[in-house]
């Protein structure tokens, strides 16, 4: 079979309103593929930026995957929250992007957003935290019920990822 390795990082977060940023993220491929090595997901440390607006997590990310076909190529999704001094966490925005096709070392920026709700809940949102957040996930990177959504657009997810493809030429695939 195929094989896919993805491996980078979760650099950071930019142009998000909300400090003390940490990130959730996860992997989601079709059924033709398989995890032989790594997590599908996993989670960021908390940052809160000194200097500037980016948050950094330099975050690992190493995955191998084995395929039988294109279809259903990975791509990553992600949840940014926010955490006050309370420990109180709060979304500051959904993500997704496609991992590069290409084999090398790809710099990628994934924009988030975040659902706005009832102008009640954006008050509440304000002044006592929470907010509106997605009762399934797999909607950040499936797009069929999202265009019904009100968004507000967040901040920018930093990653860092090289791609490595092996014996995509036996199975007629060029590179």
């Amino acid at each position: 079979m195929a094989e896919v390795h993805v491996i980078g990082q979760i650099m950071g977060a930019s142009g998000f309103s909300e400090s003390s940023l940490f990130c959730k993220w996860g992997i989601h491929t079709g059924a033709a593929w398989k995890l032989l090595s790594g997590v599908r997901e996993g989670q960021t440390q908390v940052d809160t930026p000194q200097i500037g607006d980016m948050a950094y997590w330099s975050h690992p990310i190493d995955l191998h995957f084995a395929t039988k076909g294109l279809q259903g190529w990975p791509r990553l999704h992600f949840q940014v929250w926010s955490q006050d001094s309370f420990g109180r966490c709060q979304l500051a925005g959904y993500g997704f992007c496609h991992v590069p096709s290409s084999p090398g070392t790809h710099q990628l920026a994934c924009p988030t957003w975040r659902p706005l709700g009832s102008w009640r809940e954006q008050l509440a949102r304000a002044f006592v935290g929470g907010g509106p957040q997605l009762l399934h996930g797999d909607a950040i990177y499936s797009g069929a019920d999202r265009y019904r959504l009100h968004t507000a657009a967040g901040g920018t997810v930093h990653l860092e990822i090289s791609l490595l493809l092996r014996n995509f030429d036996r199975y007629g695939v060029e590179c």
